[in-house]
């Protein structure tokens, strides 16, 4: 598939209150959706002083950008642990109409380290806990996870059971202790064997029948290796998917490592992907290179350098049904938003 789509940087909407001690070491990586007024609501990650993660509130109207609370703060058992570093991180936002509801599924740092979490909501800013994803139905021995993200329709899994579907990334214990100097070990692994963007299933039925079944994975199955020109490192999924005429798009971010003086310098970039509409385990299009790398110099320099970490879209269907705008992290310390133009509909190339 020949796919066209153009990205321009449109400002920096959210930067830390420098009186607010929940926000100290940054504000970054939102969800959003729109409420049922469809207002755009957006879920920065906050961060306290000793990596203390909250995910925030916020109202954006008429290009104001208004806090209005926290939709989690650290408090269930696998949210909090003695060591600094912990809490709520890195939402995603999806409403599922199939449930009526807000899904919310976010990193829960906890004594066990990073595992996912969702919570639900009626109205985009109330928000009950669900706990954490039971993958132990297809992962034995499941360790630690993160960017996960609910496709907002039903889909056919590897299986042929029509489920609920989300994106996650496991982890390697290698890359979470060792982090930079793992990079040479992790590069000489094949490409399936490192961090990739994976899709977890969870048959509709069991949770038509009860939501709490909405944590409870029936089947995994990997999507996307860092197999291509970039993203080499590791690969994981950025913002849910959206429904267009193609199939499934999203944004993911993909990790490379530049090596300077002896030591590995890491950049994070995005891309697109889109998949099958009805089998999203097929992928029909992944960017040859990214549309987004750190270029800016609030992309370049912060608490993490070299980062942009795509995490929401929202349509603008003001401006045309193919215009996206995005929210990311930059360089984990602000959040930037920029725009996202698809062009004619994509046609899929000849077999």
């Amino acid at each position: 598939m020949e796919f066209d789509a153009s990205i321009v940087r449109c400002g920096v909407p959210l930067v830390p209150q420098t009186d607010n001690p929940n926000e100290v070491e940054g504000i970054l990586n939102p969800a959003s959706t729109r409420d049922r007024d469809g207002r755009l609501v957006i879920y920065p990650r906050c961060v306290a002083e000793g990596n203390i993660s909250r995910v925030g509130l916020v109202r954006a109207e008429h290009g104001l950008f208004e806090r209005i609370g926290y939709a989690l703060e650290p408090h269930a058992p696998y949210e909090l642990r003695r060591e600094p570093g912990y809490g709520c991180e890195d939402p995603r936002v999806t409403f599922i109409p199939v449930l009526d509801r807000y899904v919310m599924a976010y990193t829960a740092y906890g004594p066990q380290g990073p595992r996912i979490a969702a919570a639900l909501s009626r109205d985009a800013y109330h928000w009950e806990r669900l706990g954490l994803v039971d993958f132990s139905a297809c992962i034995p021995n499941a360790g630690d996870d993160k960017d996960a993200a609910f496709f907002p329709d039903p889909v056919l899994a590897p299986s042929g059971s029509l489920s609920l579907a989300m994106y996650h990334r496991p982890m390697l214990h290698l890359s979470a202790v060792d982090g930079r100097s793992a990079i040479p070990t992790l590069l000489a692994m094949e490409p399936h064997q490192r961090e990739s963007i994976s899709i977890a299933y969870v048959p509709l039925d069991d949770v038509m029948a009860d939501r709490a079944n909405l944590v409870r994975m029936r089947e995994t199955t990997q999507v996307a290796t860092p197999n291509g020109t970039w993203g080499k490192v590791k690969l994981g999924a950025g913002t849910p998917p959206v429904r267009v005429a193609e199939g499934w798009l999203s944004l993911y971010h993909g990790v490379d490592a530049v090596e300077r003086n002896g030591c590995y310098e890491l950049r994070y970039a995005a891309g697109v992907l889109v998949h099958d509409i009805e089998r999203p385990d097929r992928i029909l299009y992944r960017s040859p290179e990214p549309v987004l790398v750190p270029e800016t110099a609030l992309e370049r320099a912060g608490i993490v350098a070299n980062v942009v970490f795509p995490t929401a879209l929202d349509l603008r269907c003001d401006l045309g049904e193919r215009i996206y705008d995005v929210y990311y992290g930059m360089a984990d310390a602000r959040i930037g938003h920029a725009r996202l133009t698809l062009g004619e509909e994509a046609v899929a190339s000849a077999a």
